[in-house]
């Protein structure tokens, strides 16, 4: 199974929450927390990791807190797994730091690198903002259902 660490699902809810209400508001640990749920050291530690990629911004002070550190529409999906994770690779032969054991009698290695590059494409073809609560259209009616981002 392919599967984000949780570190990586919570950033991303976490980045979702910051991207809500158009101008991008300046967050607390805090209240994103409790916004989110997500306790308030992993949220700290996830937004120190997001400052450290460019993601978020961080100001000090009274007023201080977290923002976007650019539109939303303008971070993939892409750069977030990236800065959490590291480089999107599905097996690690195909990555280029990969360090496999079976890597020299591997005969599906060489189709490991399409996929995870597909994959790669994918995640930063999908913008942040396409990830917060949208109107869903429930059967032919007119009954429009917020749904919410994993």
């Amino acid at each position: 199974m392919l599967r984000m660490s949780k570190l990586t699902d919570y950033g991303i809810v976490l980045l979702t929450h910051m991207a809500q209400g158009g101008s991008p508001p300046v967050r607390t640990a805090l209240e994103l927390a409790q916004a989110s749920r997500v306790p308030v050291p992993t949220v700290a530690k996830i937004l120190k990791e997001l400052c450290r990629a460019g993601i978020v911004a961080s100001h000090r002070g009274r007023r201080g807190g977290y923002r976007l550190a650019r539109a939303a529409d303008q971070i993939s999906v892409a750069a977030i797994v990236e800065a959490l994770e590291g480089p999107v690779s599905v097996t690690e032969c195909s990555d280029a730091g990969g360090a496999c054991a079976l890597e020299p009698t591997c005969v599906a290695k060489s189709h490991w690198g399409p996929i995870s590059r597909a994959i790669q494409g994918t995640l930063e073809q999908l913008p942040l903002s396409s990830l917060g609560p949208r109107p869903v259209t429930i059967g032919r009616g007119a009954l429009a259902v917020p749904e919410t981002a994993p």
